[in-house]
């Protein structure tokens, strides 16, 4: 018996000519955009903070309290505490980001964001978008920019994961055609990958890295991830000094553990998809997802934030108190050095080298067993005061 799907099929055509429109938009969108940008020219800067679910107020609170105690008594700076941005919140309002935190987030330059939580199946909260997601998208933060720092192992890695195309651009309008069938969708532009390749280029330039390696899949994900990769190389002419290869994301996985190889690597440039999952990778390195930060960067916005989840178990279970803001506070030095404070990026950075390698005053466990997040974020500032 053959199944007659014109009617499912007609319906699917229809989603799917949306969803290439609404791309398209947003390649013109893209494609006429103004000049980034110098957020270190600015008269005065808006610094928003959004806590976010689970441990996120509790991490960002920490983080802010820190760039609060740097920044202190500098007039251009301003601080901004956004509501809003959790899970019940974004539910009632079934949005990724209600309207009214968007608008919120607009009026800031940075945004220092605690991890929020985004419902699966089986959670007791709508199929709403990842608030992650929604943001980098409204605010075009099209970079993702994650370092990873071991120096006892010789490892110095920078991710440049494109942030806003890939698999998440549609990542929740994929379709159900029948009950047999479903499906999600890749995109790529032209404009979305030479931006991200640019920026890791210029990146690798002007820190003297020598090697930029284009991260795909594109032997067998050849439409999307074979533009990017040729995107990658033919950008990759105009900066001849600097080595740039070709690797694909199964093998690199594997290379990230390869002692002999592993610390030839310098700057990556990935697609969404596989940056999120390398960069994860990367981190265990440094000490987990917890210690680890990651820039999102625009034109006109940035986003600086844990690439950690909400941990949701620790509230739970009554230790939300004990949970690290060490990855907050390598995003903070992120946004101090994004917003041309380096002088104070580089102290806090030396400062907890001192606390999480060489010194370790003060642990964080997660549980009793070690320092509260209040405790550390103290020690912190301690030693920051105490580098001259």
């Amino acid at each position: 018996m053959i199944n007659n799907y014109d009617t499912q099929i007609k319906v699917s055509l229809e989603k799917f000519e949306k969803l290439l429109r609404g791309q398209l938009e947003r390649v013109e969108k893209i494609n006429s955009a103004g000049e980034a940008v110098d957020f270190k020219n600015l008269d005065n800067i808006v610094i928003g903070t959004c806590g976010g679910d689970g441990i996120g107020p509790i991490i960002t609170e920490a983080a802010e309290n820190v760039l609060k105690y740097l920044l202190a008594g500098d007039k251009k700076i301003t601080f901004k505490t956004i509501e809003g941005l959790t899970i019940e919140n974004r539910a009632a309002q079934n949005k990724a980001i209600p309207d009214d935190v968007m608008d919120e987030l607009r009026k800031c330059n940075v945004i220092l964001k605690g991890p929020t939580t985004t419902p699966r199946a089986g959670d007791p909260w709508p199929n709403i978008e990842s608030a992650n997601v929604a943001m980098r998208k409204n605010l075009d933060l099209f970079a993702n920019v994650r370092p990873v720092k071991v120096p006892e192992k010789n490892i110095d890695w920078t991710f440049f994961r494109e942030n806003t195309e890939g698999s998440y651009a549609v990542g929740s309008q994929g379709m159900h055609v029948t009950d047999d069938l479903a499906m999600d969708f890749c995109v790529t532009t032209t404009e979305g990958t030479n931006r991200i390749a640019r920026l890791a280029f210029e990146y690798a330039k002007n820190n003297n890295k020598d090697r930029v390696t284009v991260v795909t899949k594109a032997n067998v994900v050849k439409t999307t991830d074979g533009k990017f990769l040729s995107i990658c190389e033919e950008m990759a002419k105009e900066y001849p000094d600097i080595k740039t290869d070709e690797w694909f994301i199964d093998i690199m996985t594997a290379k990230l553990i390869d002692e002999k190889r592993r610390t030839d690597f310098k700057v990556f440039i990935l697609p969404n998809l596989y940056g999120d999952i390398l960069t994860d990778e990367a981190a265990e390195f440094q000490g987990g997802v917890g210690t680890a930060g990651a820039a999102n960067i625009g034109k006109k916005y940035a986003m600086f934030e844990a690439i950690h989840g909400s941990a949701p178990r620790m509230i739970e279970t009554g230790r939300g108190k004990y949970a690290d803001p060490c990855s907050m506070f390598r995003s903070a030095v992120l946004l101090l050095s994004h917003i041309g404070y380096q002088t104070e990026a580089d102290k806090l950075e030396k400062a907890l080298d001192i606390c999480t390698i060489t010194e370790k005053k003060y642990v964080i466990t997660g549980r009793d067993t070690g320092a509260t997040c209040e405790q550390f974020a103290e020690y912190v500032m301690e030693t920051i005061r105490n580098i001259l």
